[in-house]
């Protein structure tokens, strides 16, 4: 189990509970600091202290600030276990998550890694407002869940749709697939880390999708994703340049390993189209991003206009309508 966190004090404690709280008791936790200024340091040090059989801290040489990559790989490095499972310093598993997925990796030898549905967890606050927000991440196409899926399949669908997409919290990979792709790229610091390996693993192996909720996915203003569109870089609903600095990065990787020409490398080209051509997709992307905005402002509207049987519905439909890919624009987004 690996938790890295910088400056998250506000969470950490109950991201540490969450896995203390687990039936499944086989366990050990490293903690990792990416360089903290706040408390969290602090209660990181008191639980390794505390439980120095189960629990360890981690830290880069001189406390430096070396990013959430850089930060993973030193777990990585670290860890003991054969399987490897990431917990975000914000979110919070579910007790039974690690009894259910640790059972199902070992009957899936062919498989390097499963990962479920997160639920995007607006209601962490108690706020009645948000009662109706939460909702679980698609994670990949139904038809495709709870089955072994061959590579490069995953990776084509996260491609086609962006919200096929493992979240980091939700993951049980095997230590062995992790080295062999040479885990996180360490020159992305915050937005698309998680990808670097993730989609490596999608590209070269068998991966597990489960129709199973293992995690909470906390939303809130001062995550990753939630900063960097404060600050232009992600765009929900049209091409943003986060997505385009990782798409990029993908591109030298295939090329690296001579994968032009396969449905991999033909995906990714179709989906770099509107950065490289971005005034041939701007009618596409101006319509995707309202129909976003759409939904994104009649979402809380509904809750005042219908009964509760019919909210039910209707966030049913909103949630298809936000996320239904267009084969035309390909740009997508990310929660958090």
């Amino acid at each position: 189990m690996i938790i890295i966190f910088l400056n998250g004090e506000r969470f950490i404690e109950e991201a540490i509970q969450s896995l203390f709280a687990q039936t499944y008791r086989a366990w050990e936790l490293l903690l990792v600091d990416d360089g903290s200024t706040d408390g969290s340091t602090a209660i990181a040090r008191r639980y390794a202290a505390a439980h120095p059989q189960k629990v360890r801290y981690l830290e880069h040489p001189g406390h430096q600030n070396r990013g959430a990559a850089a930060s993973r790989n030193l777990g990585v490095r670290n860890a003991q276990g054969e399987y490897i499972a990431f917990l975000d310093s914000d979110d919070v598993y579910l007790p039974h998550k690690l009894e259910e997925q640790v059972p199902l990796l070992d009957s899936l030898p062919e498989a390097a890694m499963l990962y479920g549905r997160a639920r995007l967890w607006h209601t962490w606050n108690d706020n009645p407002e948000d009662m109706w927000r939460d909702e679980l991440t698609k994670a990949a196409p139904r038809g495709k869940r709870n089955t072994l899926i061959q590579p490069p399949e995953l990776f084509t669908c996260n491609m086609r749709d962006p919200h096929c997409y493992p979240t980091p919290s939700s993951v049980l990979a095997r230590r062995e697939a992790i080295d062999a792709v040479g885990g996180f790229e360490e020159s992305f610091r915050n937005t698309f880390e998680d990808m670097t390996l993730f989609l490596k693993i999608l590209l070269h192996f068998p991966v597990f999708v489960a129709d199973r909720c293992w995690d909470l996915y906390r939303q809130h203003p001062d995550s990753c994703w939630a900063v960097a569109k404060k600050k232009g870089q992600y765009r929900p609903g049209r091409p943003y340049p986060a997505r385009e600095a990782f798409l990029h990065w993908l591109e030298t990787y295939l090329e690296s390993r001579g994968m032009r020409g396969t449905k991999a490398w033909k995906e990714l080209q179709k989906t770099l189209r509107p950065y490289r051509h971005p005034a041939l997709y701007w009618p596409a992307s101006v319509a995707r991003d309202t129909k976003f905005r759409f939904v994104t402002w009649l979402r809380p509207r509904l809750k005042h206009w219908l009964p509760t049987p019919a909210k039910r519905l209707a966030r049913h439909g909103l949630q298809r309508l936000a996320t239904s890919p267009w084969a035309s624009i390909r740009s997508g987004g990310r929660a958090g």
